[in-house]
């Protein structure tokens, strides 16, 4: 309703929006809105239809029909079977949800203008994408899986500390092996934005090691910038969309000042001083660790299986992962993933906060504006809505943030 019945421009961004931006970004939304809606009923429908035709139990026969074909007896290799299973549902998942890919890329952000993507990119990426997942998920779903057949009173320890180290690994890699499967990284050529991002890394003692370029451009025309690392030196990353240029197509300057980006990674680096990542870390791992202690007390239990269609005895420890985690604990992870989006909006004030100190203030001011201008961000949503799905505070909320800051900071 929101995005109908709001017509006017705030006094704040009077200045800086047009009338005709301020209506694309409100179509955008609207058009969003209803995408999601759609989506949203299709996922629950297919959950529902998986649960009430025992899909999961037809899967499973099938995948020990293909284990009995090479002479694998499912009954004592579950870690192959629970690998095939992983296999077959990742390309169900694939081609049940390309439809919404392919619509998403080439009709949502196409009719918008954000698009970049050909066709022979968007399959590429698609491919790409399916194959790292499985190459991940595998062998850190197999060793999970040895780990839980060991059994003993302290296997939910076990499997804890293993997916802590997993997901550390990955983190760590994450910058130099993985993201540039997708992208193209180049180094920030010397200059006076270079200057400006080494001095203020100094400035704060940031383990400085690389400021890349990434061409976002050939994905999409939304603009992002942050840094990356856990340990040791850290890399900071801008797409190429966030630095300021002409756009030919749409006749008008696009982007930020020099100035206007080193706002924002001023706003980044005091996620970074503020510890927010770690924090973060800290949280995820607490949260896993209550997961599967959830696991641990629910996965023998017989019911969880007769009701999905398997026979008694049956239980195949990769369905009781799925189930336990993602099914049964669907009201908690709700729950969760709402404090998680309170926790991340009070992260965000304190990082614009740290961009105040440094004296950023007008520069993140005008650079937020203009981000949310050329991601037609629209500026007004229903203060409910936006406290229930919004991991970022609204735009005008950051705004009136930073007005205050800049109040108290001269009553100082």
């Amino acid at each position: 309703m929101t995005y109908k019945n709001k017509n006017e421009i705030s006094d704040v961004l009077k200045e800086h929006i047009t009338k005709e931006s301020f209506e694309k970004s409100r179509l955008y939304g609207l058009d969003k809105s209803y995408y999601r809606m759609i989506k949203e009923t299709y996922e629950i429908s297919l959950t529902t239809l998986t649960l009430f035709f025992q899909l999961m139990y037809v899967a499973w026969s099938k995948c020990e029909e293909i284990a009995e074909y090479f002479n694998i007896s499912p009954a004592e290799s579950e870690i192959f079977m629970s690998n095939l299973f992983i296999i077959a549902a990742t390309l169900f998942n694939a081609v049940v949800y390309l439809p919404f890919s392919i619509y998403a890329t080439f009709v949502l952000e196409e009719k918008h203008g954000f698009n970049k993507q050909t066709v022979g990119f968007f399959i590429k990426d698609q491919i790409k994408s399916l194959l790292l997942n499985l190459v991940i998920t595998l062998p850190i779903v197999s060793v999970a899986l040895y780990i839980i057949m060991l059994g003993g009173n302290m296997f939910v320890v076990w499997l804890w500390l293993f997916t802590t180290v997993a997901t550390l690994i990955l983190l760590t890699i994450y910058p130099s092996v993985i993201a540039p499967l997708f992208d193209k990284f180049t180094p920030l050529p010397e200059g006076s934005l270079r200057k400006g991002i080494e001095q203020l890394a100094s400035k704060l003692n940031f383990p400085l090691s690389q400021v890349y370029i990434v061409e976002g451009s050939k994905r999409s025309a939304h603009s992002n910038a942050y840094f990356t690392g856990i340990f040791g030196e850290k890399r900071i990353v801008l797409f190429d969309t966030l630095l300021e240029k002409y756009d030919e197509e749409k006749k008008v300057m696009t982007g930020c000042t020099e100035q206007e980006v080193l706002s924002i990674l001023a706003h980044e680096l005091g996620h970074w001083k503020c510890n927010h990542v770690n924090k973060s870390i800290i949280l995820t791992e607490l949260n896993l660790l209550l997961i599967f202690t959830a696991f641990g007390l629910l996965f023998k239990y017989p019911l969880l299986y007769s009701t999905l269609g398997f026979p008694a005895g049956q239980q195949p420890l990769i369905i009781g992962l799925i189930v336990v985690l993602q099914i049964i604990l669907a009201p908690y992870n709700t729950i969760l993933s709402f404090l998680a989006g309170i926790l991340s909006r009070s992260f965000e004030y304190e990082a614009d906060n740290f961009a105040v100190s440094l004296s950023f203030t007008d520069e993140l001011i005008t650079s937020l504006i203009k981000l949310g201008k050329d991601n037609l961000e629209f500026p007004y949503y229903d203060r409910l809505y936006s406290i229930w799905h919004h991991s970022h505070p609204t735009l005008l909320d950051r705004i009136e943030n930073l007005k205050k800051q800049i109040v108290n900071k001269k009553n100082d």
